[in-house]
């Protein structure tokens, strides 16, 4: 019997579980596995997100940052060729490019580049129209008698109230 690593979708998803379009997506070709730039997910709090990626090496006219139906990508791509000769090369200046789903009113609201890490801000904002609501409970007891005619009479408890 085949397992399935799950991995993939819980290192790549901010703000929700949407499991089986996930599931679909990581038993086909996932791009985020390579592991190349490393990155951390962080939790500000209940509606805040950020997204830190390690891009030692990328100035930022070389990084591009773009939202697409729910999915975040950031593509680095080197456009100048290192001629330099190594004893040993171990820093990684290559093309990448990372995807991230995001949940429904999960917004992209700043980036930031700095000291080789490239920081991404994320909010959930859900619309008021979407949020709970507290329905209050009247306590105050309307009588309301019907007539044998199927007409509503109003009693006098209330018309005091």
């Amino acid at each position: 019997m085949n397992s399935v690593d799950l991995t993939p979708l819980y290192r790549s998803s901010i703000g929700f579980d949407r499991l089986a379009s996930l599931l679909d997506s990581a038993l086909t070709s996932d791009t985020t596995s390579s592991g190349y730039p490393p990155y951390n997910i962080e939790i500000i709090n209940e509606s805040r997100y950020a997204i830190t990626l390690a891009v030692a090496g990328f100035s930022q006219d070389e990084l591009d940052i773009q939202v697409e139906k729910e999915v975040l990508t950031v593509r680095g791509n080197q456009s100048n060729k290192d001629e330099s000769k190594y004893l040993y090369h171990g820093i990684a200046n290559r093309t990448f490019e990372r995807k991230f789903n995001l949940a429904d009113y999960v917004e992209v609201t700043h980036a930031d580049l700095s000291n080789g890490l490239l920081t991404i801000d994320l909010v959930k904002e859900i619309p008021e129209a979407m949020k709970p609501k507290s329905i209050a409970i009247n306590t105050n007891k309307h009588a309301i008698e019907h007539k044998t005619d199927g007409k509503q009479k109003v009693t006098d408890a209330d018309k005091a109230a």
